[in-house]
């Protein structure tokens, strides 16, 4: 957890049972009055659909858009078998806890159509092989990066797969992570001038904590 102002950011990994405990713990700490989490209204609707095979439409993305999507989805969940944990249950958790508190919940992130649609439109020719290749590989090449599903990587280890990722897809981490850090970054901004008298939790994945902390402190100097 970092602190900053009236905010606290938490950084959590969307399919680990540590992520849950931490989010659990930090409500009952901090006692929050705000919390914001790193999702948009479609996927905030998609997380509570009690009907499972309701996803975001094609409509809303565009075929490839969908498609992308899709992908993505099945990576996230490919890897929840391992931990036996949903993709978002931490953030379900922090709504239940908030509802149950009457604790307002802000949405902070960049609508899911903008982002895979930037995506679509950034990503090079070289990107592409490379995530197909790399794709295909995970099957049968053991990734340099060994960590616990179960936990919320170290700060380290984010460090270098951050690094890592910038370096072979330069695209996808502008639009992923620097793009979604500076507009997670305004919102908050203006939650912490409108409400400073207010405890505000700000749950987002761990790879955002460092980007959207600068990003912040800019805006405040």
């Amino acid at each position: 957890m970092v602190k900053y102002k009236n905010l606290t950011l938490l950084g959590s990994s969307h399919i680990a049972k540590e992520s849950i405990t931490k989010v659990k713990d930090s409500i009952q700490k901090i006692r929050p009055e705000i919390i914001a989490l790193e999702l948009d209204r479609p996927r905030l609707n998609a997380l509570l659909s009690k009907n499972k095979k309701k996803t975001l439409s094609y409509k809303s993305l565009g075929l490839k858009g969908f498609l992308l999507n899709l992908i993505g989805a099945y990576i996230e969940k490919s890897l929840s078998k391992h931990t036996g944990i949903s993709p978002g249950t931490e953030m379900k958790t922090a709504i239940k806890i908030a509802k149950k508190h009457n604790i307002r919940i802000a949405l902070i992130d960049q609508p899911i159509n903008t982002t895979i649609k930037k995506l679509l439109t950034n990503l090079t020719r070289r990107e592409k092989w490379r995530i197909v290749k790399d794709f295909f590989l995970s099957f049968f090449v053991r990734s340099k990066f060994q960590f616990d599903l179960n936990k919320v990587p170290s700060e380290k280890l984010i460090e270098k797969l951050m690094k890592e990722t910038k370096k072979n897809y330069p695209n996808v981490y502008n639009v992923l992570v620097t793009e979604r850090d500076s507009f997670m970054s305004k919102a908050l901004y203006k939650l912490i001038t409108t409400f400073p008298e207010k405890q505000i939790l700000a749950i987002v994945g761990a790879g955002h904590i460092k980007g959207v902390l600068g990003e912040l402190k800019s805006m405040t100097k």
